[in-house]
């Protein structure tokens, strides 16, 4: 497991942290309020701590703070991008959408990905490294500053698969929805799979109550073979027990994700095997029409094809929406403004 930053630390281990440094455990706590409950961006506005103190914590402990590097904002529906600088020079997307029930973050778990979902620009290139837990809180915490609006819904569900990233994604959970924290209740979390099923059941001990959504997109094995290469190594046969598990152990039910790729995934024959595959899984299906990427064949679904598809599984007792599509008007693909970016930095 990586080397955490301080940023990254329950509690009760920055007050082991403050004896290390010999102070008082008390300033563990003042600090993890000044990191978490008012999301200070700098050891200075921690005006409560002693000068020594901060300039002991500057020195030995550098603060992750993610810089901006763009912005883009939509014209339809102001919703904005945003790409972030990390420490080590990646960048990372976030999104914030407004909604008439709250605002919602959607944040990054890795700088790339390695599960290489056909549709998706996350996985162009693979995957670079793991997000540290404040890495994942810092894009809450700056897109609140930034915007002046309380974040009251977050999803896990930008590039990277959060369950690759397992032990910091759980860190992530605790603190974000911590009450001496933001306190964003864990029913307002929602964490994306692709299918890791060990980790899919490991996720329901955890004693967490937040909402699961896994990347169906197919209604057989053939098909999501297609799309998605860990269907080569867990089977539907695998993946939805593990999802009736989850469902079990936590009361949560299952959101099952599927984007509606044209005259691959569409049909009204494709709604009628999906709706025989989630008859009896207590779940909810979100029909996501496709953002196209340059780098793919892939189309968007026509309104009619979309709209078809949802009548088949109501028809069929399956609970299902269709996702608003948010920031048409920007890059609004998972992976693809920070694709752009990489590309333009190596045209230098």
């Amino acid at each position: 497991m990586e080397q955490l930053d301080i940023k990254s630390l329950y509690e009760e281990e920055l007050k082991e942290k403050m004896i290390s440094l010999g102070e008082k455990p008390f300033k563990g706590k003042q600090l993890y309020q000044w990191l978490h409950q008012k999301a200070a961006g700098s050891y200075e506005k921690m005006t409560n701590l002693s000068e020594g103190l901060r300039k002991k914590l500057t020195e030995q402990e550098p603060l992750t703070h993610l810089e901006v590097v763009e912005v883009q904002t939509s014209k339809i529906d102001g919703t904005q991008k945003y790409l972030f600088q990390l420490a080590d020079g990646n960048v990372i997307e976030s999104v914030w959408m407004q909604y008439k029930h709250g605002n919602s973050v959607c944040i990054s778990s890795q700088v790339g990905c390695r599960m290489g979902c056909r549709f998706c620009a996350s996985t162009i290139g693979g995957l670079t490294r793991n997000l540290l837990p404040s890495e994942m809180l810092d894009q809450v915490y700056r897109i609140q500053e930034l915007t002046g609006e309380r974040v009251s819904n977050v999803v896990v569900m930008g590039t990277g698969e959060p369950l690759d990233n397992y032990d910091n994604l759980i860190r992530f959970i605790r603190i974000l929805s911590d009450e001496k924290g933001q306190n964003i209740s864990q029913r307002n979390l929602t964490v994306s799979t692709c299918g890791l099923v060990p980790r899919i059941r490991q996720l329901a001990e955890e004693d967490l109550t937040i909402t699961l959504a896994l990347s169906l997109h197919a209604p057989n094995d053939e098909k999501r073979k297609e799309l998605m290469p860990i269907a080569y190594k867990y089977s539907l046969s695998e993946v939805l027990p593990a999802c009736k598990y989850y469902f079990e152990k936590t009361g949560r039910r299952v959101t099952f994700e599927y984007s509606l790729v044209k005259d691959e995934n569409d049909t009204p024959e494709h709604a009628y095997k999906l709706a025989e595959l989630l008859k009896n899984m207590h779940g909810h299906v979100n029909l996501i029409p496709v953002n196209p990427i340059k780098e793919r064949k892939y189309c968007r679904s026509l309104n009619d094809s979309v709209e078809k598809f949802k009548y088949i599984l109501e028809k069929k007792d399956i609970n299902v929406t269709i996702r608003r599509s948010m920031g048409r008007d920007i890059d609004a693909a998972c992976g693809q403004l920070r694709r752009k970016y990489e590309e333009a930095k190596d045209t230098f």
